[in-house]
């Protein structure tokens, strides 16, 4: 009994002394932080609006789902494409920055209502239901399409040359903006597999800081400044409000964004088991009596997540998901503690609102965001082969060929054929929902008659 009782970790229900109750909350903040500020930079939202969004969703998960659920809500790379994509359509080009912003709400906010159906399905019919209409061979080419129809953003972003540069310096720009960008990636990519501990959560801020400095002494050396110029809506003084905008209907909007909530949810349904098993560990390893049930918990988690991409899309955030960084954080401290995730929203909360930060992420060279795109894009489509390799799913089916085959290829071709709406009968279809609305669609007509 001795050795229970000096293990040390907080379970959900438990709160840690108030100092130390600041500095685990402060660690998720630190965790979650690099990949929420990424979605705003590439997407085009606010930065500080982004990270305000993220704080105020989190608290609003924990306590729908009742303080039972230890997870922190941060905005998602799977919808990259369709705001994106829907943000430098034709149909907004005549739109400032904050009425593109409220059309992509609509589509955000609807998409939270994907998620809650699928959990209102899971607590009626069980998990498997879910896995009937979205196995792991529609979900995982999904994700696979979402990461590879960015590939030409990423490198674009990459060779970003600083705006109004005489044509003479264009080609040696071109070249310092490959180094700069290709630093950031190699960063990146040696941090997420060198480093040990909390450090190894943080390759996201760290290969980017790496990519700055280099591109400090690019302009000390050169005089080429890959800095941007703070935009319009950046704010002066030590303190501002984020830029909250209202949700404008636009049913491109929901087209183009309402179906990618079905590439979430394997991740999310993931994120519910690791935690059984981490804090149901951390109990026997206390002694305590108590059995957390979290597995069981998967429908009030997806309906969460719904109700987070609401909560965040109505206020101008991005759409999001719960976030394994942070669940890697708190099984590296052994610190599940509900009342420190609850700090961590409130602390994201007030850091949206210190103007220095925000201004020094919105002046980050677009070189190094395109290093960082060429990984983070990458890894999205790397991550629906890992769904469908955990899911064991028969890459000799005919069926499971037809589903992936015919997603993929409407899915990535459609970006690159028609720039990402896909004319079908006067309409433009978004690709990357087109190819998931098929898929499911093939899948179910395919599934008729065979063994369950």
């Amino acid at each position: 009994m001795s050795q229970k009782s000096q293990v040390i970790g907080y379970l959900p229900d438990e709160r840690p002394p108030l100092w130390r109750l600041f500095l685990y909350a402060i660690q998720q903040v630190i965790v979650m932080f690099p990949a929420t500020v990424a979605v705003a930079l590439l997407t085009g939202f606010h930065v500080s609006t982004t990270i305000f969004a993220s704080g105020l969703a989190t608290f609003c998960f924990v306590f729908i789902t009742g303080k039972q659920l230890p997870l922190y809500y941060g905005s998602s790379f799977s919808y990259l494409p369709a705001i994106i994509g829907l943000m430098a359509s034709e149909a907004l080009a005549g739109y400032t920055l904050n009425e593109k912003i409220a059309v992509a709400q609509f589509g955000i906010v609807m998409s939270g209502f994907v998620s809650i159906a699928a959990g209102l399905i899971v607590n009626r019919f069980g998990r498997e239901a879910i896995d009937k209409v979205l196995p792991a061979s529609v979900t995982g080419p999904v994700a696979m399409a979402i990461g590879l129809t960015l590939a030409a953003n990423a490198i674009a972003d990459a060779v970003a040359v600083p705006a109004n540069l005489p044509e003479a310096l264009a080609q040696t720009a071109s070249n310092w903006a490959w180094v700069i960008s290709l630093v950031t990636l190699l960063s990146t990519i040696m941090f997420s597999v060198y480093l040990k501990g909390f450090w190894r959560q943080l390759p996201l801020l760290l290969g980017p800081i790496v990519g700055c400095l280099v591109a400090f002494i690019v302009r000390a050396l050169t005089g080429l400044d890959f800095f941007k110029v703070l935009p319009a809506t950046a704010s002066s003084g030590l303190f501002a409000l984020p830029i909250f905008t209202l949700p404008k209907p636009s049913w491109l909007a929901v087209a183009a964004i309402m179906p990618i909530a079905i590439a979430t949810i394997p991740e999310s349904t993931a994120h519910v088991f690791q935690l059984d098993i981490y804090v149901n560990d951390l109990a026997r390893k206390k002694g305590s009596a108590k059995k957390y049930d979290i597995a069981s918990k998967l429908g009030i988690n997806l309906i969460g997540d719904g109700i987070g991409d609401i909560v965040a899309g109505f206020i101008g955030g991005p759409a999001g998901t719960n976030y394994g960084e942070n669940i890697s954080a708190m099984a590296i401290t052994k610190v599940f503690s509900i009342p420190v995730l609850i700090g961590a929203a409130l602390i994201a909360m007030v850091i949206s609102c210190f103007t220095p930060l925000i201004n020094a992420i919105y002046s980050i060279p677009t070189a190094v965001i395109g290093g960082l795109e060429i990984y983070l894009f990458g890894a999205i489509a790397a991550q629906g082969i890992a769904i469908m390799m955990e899911k064991k799913v028969d890459m000799f089916s005919a069926k499971n060929i037809a589903v992936i085959a015919t997603i993929m290829v409407i899915g990535v071709g459609g970006q690159y054929a028609f720039g990402g709406n896909i004319p079908f009968f006067g309409f433009g279809v978004p690709c990357i929902a087109g190819a998931a609305v098929f898929g499911i669609l093939l899948n179910l007509i395919l599934s008729f008659g065979q063994e369950q």
